[in-house]
């Protein structure tokens, strides 16, 4: 989609969008002094009250016809996220991207697509800003310029304001869906196979340990939630995050979220801090939400140290760039270890890599799903259990399949131990 010009910031607003800024504002200034202890809904009749009183007494020209959307609009200003609204409710956008009050995009379906919705002026595109970080404890100014924070559904945002994002403030939502995927909904998107559920449900009860590896918006944590969903009800489970996305249904999970620093720059709580104190708190298993530095090597402590059926994820392109990732990792920690005593740590401690990958045509697909079978050398062995596969002479969207190498996995002898069973069948190699 061809973008559209964009007008200098504060000029060129349109009469409908100046008279609703004003309208806003004078419904802001009659409604602010009520606004302490009172709910949503009577917020909403005190708002939808100043309104209708303000385009009595003010001399606004909207037509009959106009005054509904005009209403809803200023209405969704006030209390909701402006035009984010009905991107954030349309359930067919992953993605939603504001690089200007004025340049608003989506992804869907895989594809990004510019839309033709605004903010009416940059003070409301800061505004909502604002309201989306200081909902969930943070905040966004010069002194911290960037910001992770979460929507309440759960969705996750980023945003970065100048002088880092140097043409004004961006803000990035990556979308959840409210009802959390399972495996039949991934068996329908063709991410996963009958084979790969039967498989991964067995390695999630007989407790291995399984890295979810893939690039940027591959489904990483689609694939997690997953995976956490064939954890079994009475275990207790301990999520850490950066910004808590995952959705667990059991109904043992705490959930632990890190906390940035102060304007002091004071109180800073790391995952790394909360992996540690996480072994404290008695848990069957740690789901770390991303492994991004030093607390690679608290995880994999974790690992092997009686934590069995432990998850996370990693930022990673195949199997083996995941092991290389995590040694990378292991080192920020700051200690001078061996190499090769890092990778006899990474050995015993994950026994499973899911590779996830995005496809150029937008669709997410498992890559493979590769065994971690020890050490040769000094050299970590990798197996590949199941393996994406093009279709000879295909076109399009079903043009490739994820199907078993036919290779026994070794994991097989640590599920019998924990009274596990997987068919046979489900490591056969199509014929």
């Amino acid at each position: 989609t061809a973008k559209k010009p964009r007008s200098p910031k504060g000029k060129g607003a349109s009469p409908w969008d100046a008279t609703k800024k004003k309208v806003r504002e004078l419904v802001l200034e009659e409604v602010a002094p009520k606004m302490g202890g009172l709910s949503a809904e009577e917020l909403a009749e005190e708002v939808r009250g100043a309104l209708d009183r303000i385009l009595q007494r003010e001399d606004v020209e909207v037509t009959p016809l106009e005054r509904r959307r005009f209403v809803q609009e200023v209405m969704s200003d006030t209390l909701g996220y402006g035009p984010l609204d009905p991107l954030l409710a349309d359930d067919t956008i992953t993605e939603v991207m504001c690089n200007a009050y004025d340049d608003i995009w989506v992804e869907r379906a895989g594809r990004i697509e510019h839309t033709d919705l605004s903010f009416t002026d940059d003070s409301q595109y800061r505004a909502v800003i604002d309201k989306i970080v200081s909902a969930v404890g943070r905040r966004v100014d010069e002194a911290s310029p960037m910001v992770d924070a979460r929507l309440p559904d759960g969705s996750r945002v980023n945003a970065i304001i100048p002088p880092l994002a140097l043409h004004g403030a961006v803000l990035t939502i990556r979308k959840f869906s409210k009802d959390p995927y399972t495996a039949k909904d991934l068996i329908a998107f063709g991410t996963w196979t009958v084979d790969l559920v039967t498989v991964m449900e067995a390695c999630v009860r007989g407790k291995l340990n399984v890295l979810v590896s893939g690039g940027t918006g591959t489904g990483k944590t689609t694939n997690l939630n997953v995976l956490s969903s064939f954890i079994p009800e009475g275990e207790r489970v301990i999520t850490i995050e950066d910004s808590a996305e995952l959705q667990l249904q059991q109904p043992h999970v705490i959930n632990l979220e890190t906390r940035p620093a102060s304007a002091e720059g004071t109180g800073a709580v790391t995952i790394r801090d909360l992996v540690k104190n996480a072994l404290r708190m008695r848990p069957d298993r740690i789901i770390v939400g991303e492994c991004r530095a030093a607390e690679a090597l608290d995880m994999l402590q974790a690992m092997n140290t009686g934590h069995d059926g432990s998850m996370t994820t990693v930022h990673a392109n195949t199997s083996r760039d995941a092991i290389s990732r995590l040694e990378t990792m292991v080192l920020m920690a700051g200690f001078e270890l061996p190499v090769r005593a890092i990778r006899e740590q990474i050995a015993s401690a994950i026994d499973l890599i899911l590779q996830v990958t995005r496809m150029p045509d937008g669709r997410r697909v498992i890559s493979a799903v590769t065994e971690v079978q020890g050490m040769g050398g000094d050299v970590i062995l990798l197996q590949d259990i199941f393996k994406y596969r093009s279709i000879p002479g295909g076109v399009g969207a079903g043009s490739g399949e994820l199907v078993a190498t036919g290779l026994r996995p070794k994991f097989l002898d640590k599920l019998a131990e924990n009274k596990v069973e997987v068919p046979a069948s489900a490591f056969k190699a199509p014929a």
